[in-house]
């Protein structure tokens, strides 16, 4: 009996450190940041907190959203490239992620220090004008655009309603009409609402108010069918400006080198918030649509995305730097 309680003793203590090894606490014990490179107000932002809020009931920890607009975007990017690799500073990005990394010659991080997390959103791009603007249409604007020295406001360099613009007013109408850059969605709504610039372009989180408001006019969308929110205005297609399709997805993206299971439980949180149905009506009001991808296809969409994006960046010449 003496023998077999000490081979028991020394069998528990061969375990009992492996043991405290596997009993790793459940993540998040601690609050969880969202760094969003972009003023308050554009997609990214209302994405953020939208799915942010949903997260932060789920986990029982603060989920904040954390605003470091600059550099188109690049800023936060880096910051979270370089950032602690434990899934509590993430990085909540638009299009503009993937298609800086053809754009800029050194935007200040890579696509192999991230792994995507989730690509719960995307939303498309709507041509937008002053409504004091003589002309009332895209195809008119295009026109006098031929004579007059138009400019055009977007939310930055790189964003794809910037690329949208390109691709529809220099690529396939063959204008060169002046761009000016915002620092997001939003200061793009002020500027054209107020007559400062006579045209915009801008994922339509940002302006969707405005256009059924009056305070701006919806010329077009980067769709290939008419939006149900806003069933009066015609595709960039339909005008006969081109054929011109986009979005302005939102990303979720961590480090490289954050644990597996980690990610892998922020995909599966946020895939169970945009696919429940509960939001449906919150995300059809910003104008967003939800999707619910897995890592592996979250991953594809973004590479996807900047070989797209990438071959206008080719053909209009854009340089950022």
């Amino acid at each position: 009996m003496a023998m077999q309680r000490l081979a028991f003793a020394l069998a528990m203590m061969c375990v009992h450190p492996l043991a405290g090894a596997w009993a790793q606490p459940a993540w998040p014990t601690r609050s969880v940041k969202l760094i969003v490179p972009f003023v308050p107000g554009g997609p990214p932002d209302q994405a953020a907190r939208i799915i942010g809020q949903q997260l932060q009931d789920k986990w029982g920890q603060p989920v904040i959203v954390e605003n470091r607009p600059g550099g188109a975007g690049n800023i936060g990017a880096a910051t979270v490239a370089r950032s602690e690799a434990d899934g509590y500073t993430v990085l909540v990005s638009s299009s503009a992620f993937p298609v800086n990394l053809t754009l800029f010659e050194r935007p200040g991080y890579t696509l192999q220090e991230f792994q995507t997390v989730a690509v719960p959103v995307v939303t498309p791009n709507v041509f937008v004008a002053w409504p004091g603007l003589n002309q009332k249409t895209l195809p008119d604007f295009l026109n006098a655009a031929k004579t007059e020295n138009f400019a055009y406001a977007s939310p930055g360099i790189g964003t794809t309603p910037h690329l949208s613009a390109e691709l529809t007013f220099r690529v396939i109408n063959k204008l060169d009409i002046r761009h000016v850059p915002f620092g997001g969605g939003p200061p793009v709504a002020l500027a054209v609402s107020s007559g400062q610039l006579p045209v915009g372009v801008v994922a339509i989180p940002s302006v969707l108010a405005q256009i059924k408001s009056g305070a701006l006019i919806a010329l077009a969308s980067t769709t290939a069918r008419r939006l149900p929110e806003l069933p009066d205005v015609p595709t960039v297609g339909e005008t006969g400006a081109g054929d011109v399709e986009a979005v302005t997805s939102v990303g979720f993206y961590l480090p490289a080198r954050t644990p597996a299971d980690i990610a892998m439980k922020i995909n599966r949180d946020i895939n169970e918030i945009v696919s429940s149905g509960a939001l449906d009506k919150v995300f059809a009001a910003a104008g967003f649509t939800p999707m619910a991808l897995d890592q592996t296809q979250a991953q594809t969409y973004i590479e996807d995305e900047m070989k797209k994006w990438g071959a206008v960046i080719k053909a209009t010449g854009l340089k950022a730097e």
